[in-house]
């Protein structure tokens, strides 16, 4: 499935993305405050595109032929939480030389319109570090809304506390 807005185009993760995704992934500042751990080499970055960038619903943001971030919805039980029947859990980056520029929030939206419309989902979930202003600030503009702060840990199994937020169809 390929998904056009204005300025980007979605489509599937290839295994001729990994050196892109290396490019941006080994960024100390993208997965952290994300959850995962910076990417280490393009074969870790292949090995994500094989498996995390392989379900259903995850997508490349392409700007300008290049894979520049990526935005997913995730369905139990791949999500990080259990959401309850009928939900999504929304995640996203881009990357740093790609932020503020309004990107996420815009193939954000087309995601959630393609959940709600053909995808029959009626609540889409997605969290934040609390550290995370710009995601937040996302978050907003798509309309979501505070629903609980969470407990977790993180990929080197360091306790951190988010936000979850709620937009429901």
């Amino acid at each position: 499935m390929i998904l056009k807005t204005q300025n980007l185009i979605l489509r599937p993760w290839t295994e001729d993305d990994a050196e892109c995704l290396y490019h941006f992934a080994k960024n100390p500042n993208i997965g952290p405050i994300a959850g995962w751990p910076p990417h280490e080499s393009v074969e870790d970055s292949l090995n994500i595109i094989k498996t995390v960038f392989s379900k259903k619903e995850t997508y490349a943001i392409v700007y300008n032929a290049v894979p520049v971030g990526c935005v997913g919805l995730l369905f139990h039980p791949d999500t990080n939480h259990w959401w309850g029947e009928g939900a999504a859990e929304l995640g996203y980056w881009v990357g740093e030389q790609y932020q503020g520029r309004g990107y996420a929030t815009e193939a954000c939206e087309k995601l959630i319109k393609r959940a709600f419309d053909v995808l029959g989902v009626e609540k889409i979930y997605a969290t934040y570090k609390n550290e995370n202003s710009a995601s937040k600030r996302v978050l907003e503009k798509l309309g979501f809304k505070f629903y609980a702060e969470l407990n977790n840990v993180d990929y080197s199994n360091r306790p951190f506390s988010e936000i979850a937020v709620i937009l429901e169809k």
